[in-house]
């Protein structure tokens, strides 16, 4: 229940930017990726976004109805479809970063530096747990 309720008292300043922007967490979360790595294959794309590729599936569509990111087919493998950010999805970026980093930064401060350390230490470890 911890877990949830950091995510409660944590989430709401995030969903006030995204939904200024016109975009869903899972949305932020897909562009993000994106931002780093410019284009990938779907499947490569779910397992770094933590979303089921059937759900992905609509979470581009409804990106794409926007122009934030398009399909492209591959030329190798014609089973393979990647998703390339567009011009408008990196121009997103600059308009919504610095503010979610903003957050970020407050997050942080609101804490002692050597427990926030622990803190993501922890996390890391619960992640590596699950197996």
């Amino acid at each position: 229940m911890m877990l949830y309720k950091t995510l409660d008292a944590v989430m709401p300043q995030f969903r006030v930017i995204y939904a200024e922007f016109g975009i869903t967490e899972q949305q932020w979360r897909v562009l993000r990726v994106l931002w780093e790595r410019e284009s990938m294959p779907l499947l490569e794309l779910a397992e770094l976004t933590l979303i089921s590729p059937p759900s992905l599936v609509g979470i581009i569509d409804r990106l794409s109805k926007i122009a934030m990111v398009r399909r492209v087919r591959s030329e190798l493998d014609r089973r393979v479809v990647n998703i390339e950010i567009t011009l408008k999805g990196r121009v997103l970026k600059e308009n919504v970063s610095p503010r979610v980093d903003a957050i970020y930064a407050r997050l942080e401060e609101s804490i002692d530096a050597e427990l926030w350390a622990k803190m993501l230490e922890a996390m890391d470890m619960l992640i590596s747990a699950k197996a």
